[in-house]
């Protein structure tokens, strides 16, 4: 059976859905912790808390939010823990930042250094 999020996607018109579910799997397969439900009309991932939302309004491509859960955090040390070394975050408080994301091949290019900057993310959220 499939599950909210699979059925979110079947229904979506979006020109990068390709590139989503890629991004969704790296996400999926980042820790096997991670849960994933629809937020905002949107797919989103959790563990303990939510921690990462698919933003697919962007003028171009789409976005990834990264999240310390529903409440936000301004005391937060993620910023100064994440590495980030290809420099694919986008700061928007001490507790959020947004990847952006054109395509496919982008997603694929940054394979590596999604991996790396979910996996030190969810370390922050739990």
């Amino acid at each position: 059976m499939p599950n909210e999020v699979d059925v979110l996607l079947a229904t979506l018109d979006h020109p990068q859905l390709d590139a989503m579910h890629e991004l969704r799997r790296i996400i999926l397969q980042a820790d096997p912790r991670i849960g994933e439900s629809v937020k905002w009309n949107a797919p989103s991932f959790h563990t303990a808390e939510h921690f990462a939302t698919f933003h697919l309004r962007a003028k171009t491509g789409f976005q990834l939010v990264l999240h310390l859960g529903a409440k936000g955090r301004p005391d937060a040390t993620v910023r100064a823990t994440v590495p980030d070394p290809h420099r694919l975050l986008q700061w928007k408080s001490a507790d959020r930042a947004i990847i952006a994301l054109r395509d496919l091949a982008d997603v694929d290019a940054k394979r590596d250094a999604l991996s790396q900057i979910l996996r030190h993310w969810i370390e922050e959220v739990n």
